[in-house]
C-alpha cells in the first residue's frame, strides 16, 4: 500500500481515492497526477488489498484496473459497493468490450487504456461533485450520467 499526500489546505485534499492497479507504471503516474490536484491517494495493488484499505479508511472514489492477479476487478467492484454502495467507481482497463457490462454494473465511468489525464480528472470531479442520490439512481438502473471513455481519448457522456 501506498499513501500520496496531496497538497495541503486544499478542498480536493479532503477527497480519498483509491487506486487499484497491479501495474506499477500506472499507480505511479496516476497517482502522481491526482497527488499533484490535491487529492490523497491510496494504492493498491491487487483486490485483496484494495478492500483491506477501505475497510480501514473512508474512500470517496475508487479507480479499479480489471485484470489483476487474485481478486479480479468486477469482484472487487462487487465487493466495494456491497460495503458502500454510494462508492463513485471508474474503472481503468485496457480490456476492451466492457462497456455494457460497466453500464448496467451501476459503474460511474469506464476508461480505456492508455488514459487522458485531462479527461480523467474531469471525470473525477464530476463524480466527486455528484450527488449521491445520482449514484443511487444509476445503480437502480435509472438514466444517468455515464462517463465512458475509449482507448482514443474521446469523451463519450451517456
Amino acid at each position: 500500500m501506498t499513501l500520496h499526500l496531496g497538497k495541503k489546505n486544499s478542498r480536493a485534499s479532503l477527497k480519498h481515492i483509491l487506486l487499484v492497479d497491479d501495474d506499477a507504471a500506472v499507480r505511479e503516474m496516476v497517482g502522481r497526477v491526482l497527488t499533484e490536484e490535491g487529492y490523497q491517494v491510496l494504492s493498491a495493488t491487487n483486490g485483496a488489498e484494495a478492500l483491506v484499505i477501505a475497510d480501514s479508511t473512508r474512500i470517496d472514489l475508487a479507480l479499479l484496473d480489471l485484470t489483476m492477479p487474485g481478486l479480479p476487478g468486477w469482484d472487487t467492484f462487487e465487493k466495494l459497493t456491497t460495503k458502500n454502495p454510494l462508492l463513485a467507481v471508474i474503472v481503468i482497463t485496457a480490456r476492451p468490450g466492457q462497456f455494457f457490462t460497466g453500464l448496467s454494473a451501476g459503474l460511474g465511468g469506464l476508461m480505456e487504456k492508455p488514459l487522458d489525464f485531462p479527461v480523467l480528472l474531469r471525470t473525477v470531479r464530476a463524480l466527486l461533485a455528484e450527488d449521491p442520490y445520482v449514484r443511487l439512481e444509476r445503480l437502480q438502473g435509472q438514466d444517468t450520467a455515464f462517463y465512458y471513455i475509449p482507448s482514443t481519448g474521446k469523451n463519450c457522456e451517456t
